[in-house]
């Protein structure tokens, strides 16, 4: 009586995801994911430079549609990113749990916060402008009103020791306002990050709104910190010395930088990060008799 064969296992090849598609890195090279004791779970693309360019050139593509989409569209496909996780939820609970060495129970408390915290930035894109922007008091014959813009593309270096609810809290914020950003993955533990890639591509977000790199940080950030395109870089995921270095690299065009710090991830985000990445323009009206040109600063 012959034997059954033993089933090999299908074991998936992560790649990037850079305007929309699922690119391998430009330069061909991985590296090896393991978990917190040590066990081979998968090759991650190796990110080159090129890919970094290759990752502004399509984030600034993205950038006027999605800048000029309307708050509600931009909270409906938050949501729907919300959507979209909650169906794929016990994958991301593997690979949270692996990542960080949590328990099963640990690492779906952390999925289901990170689904949540879409869900949370979802409701507050077409709110932000009213809690920011307004009628301004002027003395004279003139009104203004400022209303928030956002900022451009943004280079985010996510946390390295929340490969998930960290990675969520500082990249929804971003896109909820408008900007297009390149996501550099946490170096130790990229997996549910290039996984999320995956639920982006499926869930109404134009391609090149967000770009999803892996690899080591400090190679693919030292190019994005000083790209001329790039308008704002967030340096969370940094240790003191690289951060140091990209808030020099970044002065060259006057990007805006958000340094790092500790932050509770867990803790209500309230609206810091989305407040972060806008700029307020001021249109000001005359009135009465003096007609009925404006000018905008």
């Amino acid at each position: 009586m012959s034997e059954t064969p033993t089933r090999l296992s299908v074991f998936k090849t992560y790649k990037l995801y850079v305007g929309g598609k699922f690119p391998r890195s430009e330069s061909g090279r991985v590296y090896e994911v393991v978990d917190s004791k040590g066990k081979w779970l998968a090759n991650a693309p190796l990110s080159s430079r090129k890919d970094a360019r290759d990752a502004v050139v399509a984030a600034r593509k993205a950038f006027g549609g999605w800048a000029g989409a309307t708050a509600y569209n931009r909270g409906q496909i938050l949501y729907r990113i919300a959507e979209m996780l909650e169906g794929r939820k016990d994958q991301f609970v593997r690979e949270v749990a692996e990542a960080e060495g949590l328990s099963r129970s640990k690492a779906a408390a952390v999925v289901d916060a990170a689904i949540d915290r879409w869900v949370w930035y979802a409701g507050w894109t077409d709110k932000i402008g009213q809690v920011v922007g307004g009628a301004n008091p002027v003395a004279g014959p003139f009104f203004n009103l400022s209303t928030p813009e956002p900022t451009g593309v943004v280079t985010v270096l996510a946390p390295q020791d929340s490969s998930f609810l960290g990675l969520v809290s500082v990249v929804a914020p971003v896109i909820a306002t408008g900007n297009t950003v390149i996501v550099i993955a946490s170096e130790k533990a990229p997996l549910p990050a290039l996984s999320l890639g995956e639920v982006l591509a499926t869930s109404d977000l134009p391609g090149g709104v967000v770009n999803v790199l892996s690899g080591r940080t400090a190679e693919i950030a030292a190019p994005l910190a000083a790209h001329q395109d790039v308008n704002a870089i967030d340096l969370t995921g940094a240790g003191t010395d690289l951060a140091r270095d990209l808030e020099i690299a970044a002065a060259d065009n006057l990007k805006r930088v958000v340094r790092p710090k500790a932050v509770d991830f867990t803790a209500d985000p309230g609206t810091d990060r989305l407040t972060a990445f806008l700029e307020t323009k001021t249109v000001w009206h005359p009135t009465g008799s003096l007609g009925a040109s404006g000018s905008a600063y």
